[in-house]
């Protein structure tokens, strides 16, 4: 059982909250602690990842303050130049950006520090520390223990009941940090997975988007798809399969930028469907990836010998700069292959590109514009790609024969 509220545990020796003010480095903060009221705690991520000695040079802050909350928001942003976005106006809670920074602050929500501590999701994000002296590191519910042993333990079920969005969130934590999921918190997750999605879709898609491009996101997939907390955003054709779906291990051969590529879409677009990622209000721009992704990792089955050489072509015209995360699926024995021609953009199949534009197919065979150019230019393109032109003069030729064979187009 946590500790009661009452009694938080304090960290101790002190050199270590030493240790953990130097890594948090106030002093790059673009809001200055003498700035801020007394009795205000920096609490949540940015304690936990620097415990854990993985701060970001830039964290995101969550401050709890004893009031007004809004309006130190906006005094700050008003004399740092920055900006205020009022999150919860009867919660007294809002977001200050300013110079590339997120800071935000919030209401006090109970009688003390401690209670507010006790409201949290996770006990690894309930712990405090306090930013003026003596400034103690605050731990009511346990976090301290949960960090050291590697589990990830919820304050309390209701917790997770008053914010769905924390059932998600707890696989999402446990994708970037190496965490297990404590027995009890794993049937509260499971047992209130419907109410997931009562969350904001914005808010679900930003968990999911960070989940997937976490270090050990696949072993947190393969634990929420057994709870099914994705369940109303996915449909029968696209469930995570391991068999088809790609685990980082077979990313290594791919640098990490290229990694960082592949392996957020193939698992996004495994895990959702087309209609999911809609409900989910995604951008246009990565529905589409997705589509295509799942359209052609679906029509080819592994084998690029079933393509004919025009779809050929419209594969690594549609897919050429995400062709990575199809490639994370293919047979092992193409990886390699496809990888290097992948990376080679001189390469005329995995860079396909026409020897000649309408503008000079204009000029040169006299031809008026319309929809016959179109399809000359993807003739002139799958025959580049299969090196049976090369050059402007054999390019010219090609386009010539194929104007005869299509008068009827012209």
């Amino acid at each position: 059982m946590p500790p009661d509220a009452a009694t938080p545990i304090i960290l101790e020796p002190r050199s270590r909250i030493d240790a953990l003010w130097a890594a948090l480095a106030p002093d790059r903060w673009p809001v200055r602690v003498q700035d801020l009221p007394q009795g205000t705690a920096l609490v949540g991520g940015a304690v936990r990842d620097a415990l854990l000695g993985r701060q970001c040079k830039q964290p995101d802050l969550d401050l709890v303050v004893p009031e007004g909350a809004i309006n130190l928001s906006r005094k700050l942003a008003e004399s740092l130049g920055g900006s205020t976005v009022v999150l919860d106006a009867e919660r007294d809670m809002a977001r200050l950006v300013v110079r590339g920074w997120t800071i935000d602050f919030a209401r006090c929500d109970g009688p003390n520090l401690e209670a507010d501590l006790q409201r949290r999701d996770f006990r690894i994000n309930a712990i405090a520390l306090q930013l003026q002296p003596p400034r103690n590191l605050i731990d009511p519910t346990g976090g301290l223990l949960d960090l050291r042993d590697g589990q990830l333990v919820a304050v309390c079920e209701a917790n997770l009941m008053d914010d769905p969005l924390r059932l998600l969130r707890g696989l999402r934590l446990m994708a970037e940090i190496p965490l297990q999921l404590e027995p009890q918190t794993a049937q509260w997750i499971e047992r209130h997975c419907a109410l997931l999605s009562r969350a904001a879709p914005e808010r679900i898609l930003a968990e999911l988007q960070r989940l997937v491009a976490a270090p050990r996101a696949d072993a947190a997939i393969t634990q929420l798809q057994e709870m099914e907390l994705l369940l109303p955003w996915q449909d029968a054709t696209n469930r995570w399969d391991q068999t088809h779906t790609p685990a980082a291990a077979q990313a290594a051969e791919m640098d990490e930028p290229e990694r960082c590529l592949a392996l957020p879409l193939a698992r996004l677009a495994h895990l959702t469907s087309d209609e999911g990622l809609k409900c989910l209000r995604a951008s246009r721009k990565l529905t589409q990836r997705c589509l295509r992704l799942r359209h052609w990792v679906a029509k080819m089955s592994g084998n690029p010998d079933k393509l004919s050489e025009k779809q050929r072509v419209a594969l690594h015209s549609e897919l050429e700069d995400d062709l990575p995360a199809l490639i994370l699926g293919l047979p092992a024995q193409l990886r390699s292959e496809w990888l290097s021609r992948w990376r080679d953009h001189n390469d005329p199949l995995f860079h396909p590109a026409s020897p000649l534009n309408g503008s000079t197919l204009q000029r040169e065979l006299g031809l008026k514009p319309g929809p016959a150019i179109g399809e000359l230019i993807e003739h002139l393109r799958c025959e580049h790609a299969f090196h049976r032109i090369s050059g402007q003069s054999s390019a010219l030729a090609a386009a010539q024969h194929w104007c005869s064979l299509h008068s009827d187009l012209l």
